[in-house]
């Protein structure tokens, strides 16, 4: 990919594939599982030692740059930032725990608040996606080196991905709503937001306020990169400028010519206050 930020990409692309490795190597073992205070959820040693080797190379390559990263107490501060990375060493950990394959790495790079570049690696498939707002997206693995990106016109009668750990009891009335026949339960944002850019769904939405920026900043890199939206459960965007790194208003991600069809239904339940929890 030759852009403005080629060797960003290049980097985090390395540093993505690096971790992928240390997370595989614990995945092969009996590795202990740690719940997180204030019900954080589960952390491992893969996360841990996935995170350090991340942060480590985004200062070392990048020392000009703020890092927040979900498993460092360290985390730099976003105000403080012209650009500000957002680093997910493993996303899915319950997915990890449960070894169904379905957990991600996130590194994400916000300019001036917005997201704009950005890798989702799933090691188990051997699948990166890296993308670049307004110059592309690219799936690479194995087997393929391509570009990705969203048809004209979303499939009819859309396709649905939603998380298998946070089910959210509106999705039912929502997927009836919408006169949606496929749905897809599915681990990391990640891997739900590659299914997106890769026009294998064209909506997916995450119910729940628990998710949070470095959730968040590589999966819309790569959907927006592949001409898709990405934003809270009313249509607007997130920043990663503020002191706020909770996703409190829940994660929509679908094919721009779907929006008019869906955000009315999320409205209409959000003024019922029956859709977020």
């Amino acid at each position: 990919m030759t852009s403005a930020f080629t060797r960003e990409i290049e980097v985090a692309t390395r540093l993505a594939r690096e971790a992928g490795r240390i997370l595989l190597e614990v995945y092969a073992t009996d590795f202990d599982v740690i719940e997180k205070p204030h019900a954080g959820g589960p952390v491992t040693v893969a996360d841990e030692r996935s995170n350090a080797l991340i942060v480590a190379g985004l200062r070392e390559a990048f020392p000009g740059d703020g890092v927040v990263a979900e498993e460092s107490e360290d985390a730099d501060d976003p105000r403080r930032f012209e650009r500000c990375w957002f680093v997910d060493p493993m996303d899915g950990t319950k997915e990890f725990v449960q070894r169904n394959g379905q957990f991600a790495i996130h590194i994400g790079l916000a300019v001036a608040g917005e997201a704009k570049a950005g890798v989702v690696f799933q090691p188990t498939e051997d699948e990166l996606y890296a993308g670049v707002v307004g110059e592309g997206c690219r799936l690479l693995s194995a087997k393929t080196s391509r570009c990705v990106h969203l048809t004209e016109t979303p499939h009819d009668p859309l396709r649905l991905v939603v998380s298998r750990s946070h089910r959210s009891p509106r999705l039912k009335e929502i997927s009836d709503s919408l006169g949606i026949e496929e749905v897809h339960h599915v681990g990391s944002v990640g891997i739900k937001c590659g299914m997106i850019a890769a026009d294998h769904a064209d909506v997916y939405i995450h119910a729940s306020r628990m998710s949070f920026r470095w959730d968040a900043c590589a999966p819309e890199a790569i959907v927006r990169a592949a001409g898709g939206f990405f934003g809270d459960l009313s249509g607007q965007p997130y920043r990663y400028d503020g002191d706020e790194l909770q996703n409190l208003r829940g994660l929509l991600a679908c094919h721009p010519a779907a929006l008019d069809r869906v955000l009315p239904i999320l409205e209409r339940l959000g003024r019922e206050r029956r859709i977020l929890r």
